[in-house]
């Protein structure tokens, strides 16, 4: 069982299966293989029109999606929500958070406000007819003082939200007993969040940030499980950093070589096709994450990328008004004043395609050495070991260090 457990249709997947290529947003991962529980956690929101374009999608591949669950608790994005979104970046100007545009702030504050329409509205027409006699008004004068063109009739969007329930009505049900039962009953589950964790409503980069819970503790409101059902936490950090839109990047490289890990690591955005911001590896927000997540393994991704380097960094601390630092901040003014402190370590050569699949084959005694002490230090300096190492994109140059026993990265 594969289990989304929050966000919604505002970041992607990608997904190569052989030659095959799937953007997914909303649709866990799982939904691509035959014998896995897809499941859509009530934390998300679920935005009609990319559900279905993702389901046509999965289908026109020859795929079913009959392993597709619901939660019967999950907020529905509404037309005003995305209509919402783009006017209120609008209104930030040069303040804006980098949304994009998909409706997912206004709906999850809808959520909290109890505005929200949820998937089991969609199956009783009264309930749903009441919600929208409230809401509509509402969203109406909201558009209007922003300028915003008007909104489709209420009959209208009632009978959009009607017909797109009875499609999916198959699919809704009470997914947090589905998921308890595997938990319960021995099954395999794993749960994917949608964003990192300095997106974090609360503990990334705010206000840039998501309007949910990426961290590990998201997985139990999202899904509806207790925190004792969570055996282990992988930490999945690329070998550099990325961030997509605004907000503080402390090692971000606006120079050459933030240009070549771009254009090397292919980092445009899934969903919005937008460049990523890249710079070194930042060790401060890896330390971070793990604290607040409980990380118990690392997966570091993109380690190819950095090949052909003769010198790589790495942040281990910031220097901020004269001051070393070694815990990431909460102050925006704070990391507007960030200087990192790197340390500098040997590079590696670069290697042809053949190479790299061999490579992966022999393990990780075959990976070149100063690459394995980067892989050291890395480890050494979050206290979390690394369980598995991306050298490719491709699914056999991942090597998996999980049953190797001593002699691999340190604390492993």
């Amino acid at each position: 069982m594969v289990v989304r457990f929050q966000g919604g249709a505002n970041a992607g997947h990608t997904i190569e299966i052989g030659k095959e290529v799937f953007a997914l947003h909303l649709l866990p991962s799982g939904i691509l293989r035959p014998n896995i529980v897809s499941v859509i956690g009530n934390g998300v929101v679920l935005d009609p029109e990319a559900l279905e374009s993702e389901i046509a999608m999965v289908q026109k591949s020859g795929r079913s999606v009959d392993n597709l669950k619901i939660s019967d608790r999950a907020n529905i994005v509404m037309r005003y929500h995305r209509a919402l979104d783009g006017a209120e970046e609008k209104r930030r100007g040069a303040k804006g958070v980098g949304t994009t545009g998909r409706g997912i702030g206004p709906c999850y504050s809808d959520k909290v406000a109890r505005y929200g329409i949820r998937t089991c509205d969609l199956l009783d027409k009264q309930v749903l007819q009441e919600k929208l006699d409230l809401i509509y008004p509402l969203k109406e004068r909201q558009l209007a003082a922003l300028e915003e063109p008007p909104l489709p009739s209420k009959k209208e969007i009632m009978e959009e939200l009607l017909h797109f329930g009875e499609r999916v009505s198959k699919y809704i049900c009470d997914t947090s007993l589905l998921v308890n039962q595997a938990v319960k009953g021995g099954k395999k589950v794993m749960f994917e969040g949608a964003q990192g964790t300095m997106l974090d409503i609360d503990h990334g980069t705010y206000p840039y940030v998501t309007s949910s819970s990426c961290v590990t503790g998201g997985i139990c409101t999202g899904a509806g499980i207790g925190p004792s059902s969570i055996h282990e936490v992988f930490g999945v950090m690329k070998a550099y950093t990325t961030r997509v839109g605004a907000g503080p990047f402390p090692t971000e490289l606006e120079n050459e070589t933030g240009e070549l890990l771009l254009k090397k690591g292919g980092e445009y955005g899934a969903t919005t096709g937008r460049a990523r911001r890249c710079g070194w590896l930042d060790l401060v927000i890896v330390r971070y994450a793990a604290r607040v997540n409980g990380i118990s393994a690392l997966a570091v991704t993109k380690l190819d990328v950095l090949n052909g380097m003769k010198v790589i960094k790495i942040a281990t601390a910031y220097e901020i008004d004269g001051r070393l630092e070694e815990n990431f901040p909460a102050s925006l003014s704070k990391l507007a004043h960030v200087k990192p402190i790197y340390e500098e370590l040997d590079g590696w050569a670069d290697w042809e395609g053949s190479e790299k699949k061999d490579i992966a084959k022999k393990g990780y005694d075959s990976l070149p050495r100063c690459m394995k002490e980067y892989l050291n230090f890395v480890s050494r300096n979050v206290g979390v070991p690394i369980k598995i190492v991306s050298i490719g994109k491709e699914r056999n140059e991942t090597i998996d260090l999980r049953n190797r026993g001593k002699g691999g990265p340190p604390l492993y």
